[in-house]
């Protein structure tokens, strides 16, 4: 296999319309995770996150390198597993506990406060203070989550909740780092999914069997919750994700995780749970925060100068006049 050595540089600033196919792109990976906690709990064997995290990972990176036939080199080693610890290892089978602890709904907005988290450590790493209208926005979406699955019926139980929120801290850490590494020169992203993925399955390989085992039973619906989870769930989503926050701000792309639980909350409906008023104003809120934090803060202080200016000039014109008069 090849070997990379070399930093890729940095991304191009695009255009208002590449740059929403982006976003459009990027948003598939959170939307297929919100798949995550239905799947869990209606296909796969309970009480063995290890081994469901295992099977998410480890097929899906070996594939990836097969197909791209390309190994880290240098520092790029340490990188990628730090990576693949973080984004992969600890993160599936916290998020595969969490749904079997905690409603999917609830679990699901766990992750909502990742957006916060992002910022928190965008800057102590990346010395890169978010705008206050996207802080405001993150907030408010969280808000927004908070109305739609947090009812007074939901079941809080304290693993399932350190759960949700370890593996939430763990890619939110995630993020930022692949943001301040980038990539190596020709490495793209189903590379870079393919060596994280690899490296968090080769780190629960040993976990799952030294604490849990392989289920006893594993029937037809636990096989292909297995297998949408490693292919759309991820390697593809992966690499739509590490794709998208390689060329968006780290303060945009972190608020798409918004539509997970947005997503989580779509399918509970399907299985028969409704919505309140309090819960379906808080859907809205939620992607009316999901949009704007894709969008550039109104510039109030630039038009109300702009404004003046132009009152300015249309006194001074009045002015002229009476004076030519």
């Amino acid at each position: 296999m090849p070997t990379l050595t070399e930093r890729s540089p940095a991304p191009l600033r695009t255009s208002p319309p590449l740059q929403a196919a982006t976003v459009a792109l990027t948003a598939l990976a959170p939307a297929s995770w919100g798949t995550t906690y239905a799947v869990t709990t209606e296909l796969l064997p309970p009480g063995h996150p290890l081994f469901a995290g295992l099977m998410r990972a480890l097929p899906a990176g070996l594939l990836a390198l097969a197909i791209t036939r390309a190994l880290p080199r240098g520092d790029w080693w340490w990188k990628a597993a730090v990576l693949g610890v973080l984004n992969i290892g600890a993160l599936f089978p916290l998020l595969f506990l969490a749904a079997e602890r905690l409603p999917g709904g609830v679990a699901a907005t766990l992750s909502a406060a990742q957006p916060l988290l992002v910022a928190g450590v965008a800057i102590a790493v990346l010395h890169d203070r978010p705008t206050a209208w996207r802080w405001a926005w993150g907030v408010l979406g969280v808000v927004g989550i908070g109305f739609v699955v947090l009812g007074p019926e939901a079941r809080l139980d304290t693993v399932g909740v350190l759960a949700g929120l370890g593996g939430t801290a763990a890619m939110a850490g995630g993020v930022v780092l692949t943001k301040r590494w980038g990539r190596p020169a020709g490495a793209g992203p189903l590379t870079l999914a393919g060596w994280q993925l690899t490296f968090g399955g080769l780190l629960l390989l040993p976990l799952t069997f030294a604490i849990e085992g392989v289920p006893r039973r594993i029937d037809a619906g636990a096989v292909g919750g297995y297998l949408w989870l490693g292919s759309v769930g991820g390697l593809i989503a992966y690499t739509l994700w590490f794709r998208g926050i390689g060329k968006l701000p780290v303060g945009a792309s972190a608020p798409l995780v918004l539509l997970s639980p947005l997503v989580a909350a779509v399918i509970g409906i399907t299985l028969g749970e409704s919505l309140s008023l309090l819960q379906t104003l808080g859907f809205v809120l939620a992607l009316a925060a999901l949009l704007a934090a894709q969008l550039s803060p109104p510039n109030l202080l630039g038009r109300v100068a702009r404004s003046r200016t132009a009152v300015d000039h249309i006194r001074e014109d009045r002015i002229q006049g009476e004076r030519n008069r």
